[in-house]
């Protein structure tokens, strides 16, 4: 896999936040992103709500708890404008890569999904952050710790979406 991140060239210089978490399964890239936008233990439900206060003081546009509908892998979206759980599709290529953004008034997120493919398939699960204000910034450094944990609960479920089929 390479080490750099070409489907992601022109976002990568003018975000100010860049994680990457790595993963692997024995899963196509459908799988995977279905496994993990789908993933919402009680413990990741309780954060959400927790950020409903947080929003509200900071008085951002999204103050409510995500859609966390189910996504099956034959569901998951590579049309641009349409919707993967409450992301809205930017692009994707097919067992390839697939390009999520969501937006607030305080900053912009991207998800990225990235696989070499193989199998078992390494999976590059990217997170860019755009800061919109003064606020973007005090809220994901607010929540970077969780956020963390959050991917790799999010990577594991991906990881092993084939056995919840």
């Amino acid at each position: 896999m390479p080490t750099t991140l070409h489907e992601l060239d022109d976002l990568i210089p003018v975000m100010d936040e860049i994680d990457v978490k790595t993963a692997r399964g024995d899963v196509t890239l459908r799988e995977f992103v279905a496994g993990a936008l789908s993933h919402s233990p009680l413990w990741v439900k309780g954060l959400f709500a927790i950020r409903i206060a947080v929003a509200t003081v900071l008085r951002l546009e999204t103050a409510t708890v995500p859609d966390s509908r189910k996504l099956r892998p034959e569901t998951v979206s590579f049309t641009p404008g349409e919707k993967d759980a409450f992301f809205t599709v930017m692009r994707g290529e097919e067992d390839h890569y697939l390009l999520l953004k969501i937006s607030d008034n305080h900053l912009i997120g991207y998800l990225a999904f990235i696989t070499d493919n193989e199998r078992p398939a390494k999976f590059q699960v990217v997170t860019l952050v755009q800061y919109l204000r003064p606020a973007g910034r005090f809220y994901y450094n607010l929540i970077r710790p969780f956020h963390h944990l959050v991917m790799l609960s999010l990577c594991r479920a991906g990881e092993t979406s084939h056995a919840k089929r």
